[in-house]
């Protein structure tokens, strides 16, 4: 078998590759532009099969430098944290509330329909909970964590089964976001409403050109923020405390913007956007060409059948409960996108649905700055809570 390592340099480039083919495939078919289909999905899902024929064929193999995706996922969410004011916050308290409630509900959902469905189709019910949302909610990090856990319950096979519930719920998260946001944008015939969400313009910085000085202060925001929050980490690592490797960024850049806030100062707003843009892009990419699709095909059929519903069960939750506990407006449609990446996929999915979703249709604010709040400050300790109640209650009752 041919194989080869691609280093740092040689990653970003094929990134790069991939995403100009993911927008001009997605150019060329109305289908991913009608669906608001991101880019990268596109193409470094394509890739990702032909990996897939690699491995079958056992003929070539390619791997990927993690560094830079990991740098690039922090630097995303670090100019995620820069929109994060404290005007926002007192407006956006309640939503914060609302969607917590929402992830919560759904996790709870998730750790039910899988264990059933495990057990009714002749499978130990905590593989079923290795597909719930350990893999779904939790992503790719808690079914690292927790499928070892499983394994020590007796569920041999559990982590493949996390891992590779969480390949395919990266994608389906992706697929099914937009859809559902248009489907509701067009049944209610919304609008962008940032007025009613509290948001202060002001805030948000006015429209300007964009120059070398500006770009230059945004990166040197954004690299400071990610600097510290990266010591903090480090810090709180050792402390036993651990976090998100991306949450300490964020928190630092949002002291940096109230700060600046206070003091009557202005963030070079559309250039920390524009840097935050390309970043997203170009960790999908990479995160998706790298996949191992062979973990779906060698998931048993009643594996599929489990991940399907959960597929069908986030889709209906997210039209129909997302949508009416976040308040029926674009903001909740915008949502209502995103969490079928957060719930099926990760936090990054979630925003990558929504900034291909908004960048047709219109900003939301109050959406990119409650999902990933709640992604990262709450619902990875929720989740481990139920998920531990769950594993507990099926050892003594249902197996």
């Amino acid at each position: 078998m041919f194989e080869y390592q691609l280093n740092m340099a040689e990653t970003v480039g094929f990134a790069i590759v991939l995403l100009l083919l993911g927008r001009w495939i997605k150019r060329k078919v109305n289908f991913f532009e009608r669906f608001f289909i991101p880019a990268p999905v596109i193409g470094g899902t394509l890739f990702s099969i032909i990996l897939l024929i690699g491995h079958q064929t056992e003929t070539f193999t390619f791997t990927f430098n993690d560094d830079i995706k990991n740098l690039l996922m922090i630097a995303f969410f670090t100019t995620v944290g820069f929109s994060a004011s404290l005007k926002i916050l007192k407006k956006g308290g309640v939503g914060v509330a609302l969607f917590l409630l929402a992830a919560v509900i759904l996790v709870i959902l998730q750790d039910i329909v899988g264990p059933v469905l495990a057990k009714a189709l002749g499978i130990d019910p905590l593989l079923g909970l290795a597909a719930g949302s350990i893999p779904l909610t939790g992503g790719h990090g808690t079914s690292g964590a927790f499928g070892p856990y499983l394994e020590d319950l007796g569920a041999s096979g559990a982590t493949v089964v996390a891992v590779a519930s969480a390949t395919y719920g990266l994608i389906a998260g992706c697929l099914i976001g937009g859809p559902i946001g248009r489907r509701l944008m067009i049944k209610n015939n919304l609008k962008p409403t940032e007025n009613k969400s509290g948001v202060d313009d002001s805030l948000l910085g006015t429209e300007s050109e964009v120059t070398e000085e500006r770009i230059f202060s945004a990166v040197v925001y954004i690299g400071i923020a990610m600097g510290i929050g990266a010591t903090i980490t480090l810090m709180l690592g050792k402390a036993g405390i651990k976090f998100p490797a991306y949450l300490m960024g964020m928190v630092v850049a949002a002291i940096i913007r109230n700060i600046l806030d206070f003091n009557h100062k202005q963030l070079p707003f559309n250039e920390i956007g524009i840097v935050g843009n390309i970043s997203l892009s170009l960790f999908l990419s990479m995160a998706l060409m790298s996949m191992k699709l062979w973990q779906l095909i060698d998931l048993a059929v009643p594996l599929i059948v489990i991940l399907l519903v959960q597929t069908l069960l986030m889709a209906v939750f997210a039209y129909f409960v997302t949508f009416n506990i976040m308040g029926r407006d674009y903001d909740a449609a915008v949502m209502s996108t995103g969490h079928c990446g957060f719930g099926l996929g990760a936090t990054p999915n979630a925003m990558a649905n929504m900034e291909t979703f908004t960048a047709a249709n219109g900003p939301s604010v109050k959406a990119f700055f409650i999902i990933p709040i709640v992604g990262s400050l709450f619902i990875d300790f929720i989740n481990a809570a139920v998920i531990q109640g769950f594993a507990t209650w099926i050892v003594a009752n249902f197996r």
